[in-house]
């Protein structure tokens, strides 16, 4: 599993070389009645404002400052952030990049894409469909493969968001964040292990950590819904597996009704436009499927905000 150690080590580097492309986003702390929780206070952890629009940045760029990058560059399979935050590492790298999307990934992360000098390649229904015909790519080519999720520098990276918390205002009791395939929660259960209580998120139809758990070890499972552009592993990955056993007990499924409300009430209420994989930790404290203590001092991790600004009418 990925050490407190890898993860302090990430973060000197990005302060050292890298402090204008990885942002130390916002921490907001506000009472919890002003977003209708009934507990003593919540932190918004606003990742959105990351380069690239989401955490993936610094899983991103830690993979390709690790590794010699050939000639042909790097490669990545997405449903648009980790291809995004790629193709940003590598735009300030100035190294090729290909990344592979499937349908469901949304015009406005292909937009993005381009706009960032990748070579977007639209393949597959879902994206396990994008990921393999990524791999079959890659060999073709010999570019670095940069994984969404699954790699040991990408969980470095996302632990340094926890890494950041802590500096900005210390250690939350409670801290809630939502999972696909799990590099962010491995990250950030990585570092914060038995200190906070990590909770884990996902949309019922996008199941991978909670039917896993069932199983006794990782499965596929279908993955459909409002956050499956970005919440749409079909599996769990090996570390965020991993780490989860080690330091997460709970995993909660939230319907895709409670997460548009709450994706929209973030819009309405605090002006935060973001996609539905963000609003999950909102939206389990309004639907109730995690109820806090009235002392409870919680982190909500706004992980991203690659939305079609019109999705919020």
């Amino acid at each position: 599993m990925t050490s407190q150690y890898e993860i302090e080590s990430c973060y000197r580097t990005f302060q050292k070389g890298y402090g204008h492309f990885i942002l130390e986003t916002p921490l907001w702390k506000l009472p919890g009645k002003a977003l209708g929780v009934g507990c003593a206070e919540v932190w918004l952890k606003l990742e959105h404002l990351q380069t690239g629009g989401s955490f993936k940045a610094r899983g991103m760029l830690n993979r390709l400052l690790s590794n010699p990058i050939p000639d042909s560059g790097v490669i990545v399979a997405s449903g648009g952030n980790a291809g995004i935050a790629t193709a940003a590492a590598a735009r300030e790298l100035g190294v090729r990049c290909e990344v592979y999307v499937p349908e469901v990934s949304s015009p406005a992360k292909r937009a993005r894409l381009a706009a960032l000098g990748a070579e977007v390649v639209v393949t597959g229904a879902a994206y396990s469909d994008a990921l393999q015909a990524c791999l079959a790519r890659q060999q073709q080519t010999g570019a670095l493969l940069t994984h969404a999720y699954d790699q040991a520098e990408v969980v470095a990276g996302a632990g340094t968001l926890a890494l950041e918390i802590e500096q900005q205002a210390g250690l939350p009791e409670t801290v809630l964040v939502s999972v696909g395939g799990g590099g962010l929660i491995a990250g950030i259960a990585s570092w914060f292990e038995q200190r906070s209580r990590v909770v884990a998120l996902e949309p019922a139809l996008a199941p991978t950590l909670y039917k896993a758990r069932e199983a006794g070890q990782p499965v596929d499972v279908p993955v459909s819904g409002i956050a499956a552009d970005s919440l749409g592993a079909k599996r769990i990955g090996n570390l965020g597996w991993a780490a989860t056993q080690a330091h997460v007990r709970d995993a909660l499924l939230l319907s895709d009704e409670a997460i548009r409300s709450a994706q929209l009430w973030l819009w309405k209420e605090l002006k935060l436009a973001v996609e539905p994989a963000a609003a999950l930790p909102l939206a389990a404290l309004h639907s109730g499927a995690y109820v806090p203590r009235a002392d409870e001092k919680i982190c909500l991790i706004i992980c991203g905000a690659n939305l079609d600004p019109a999705s919020l009418n």
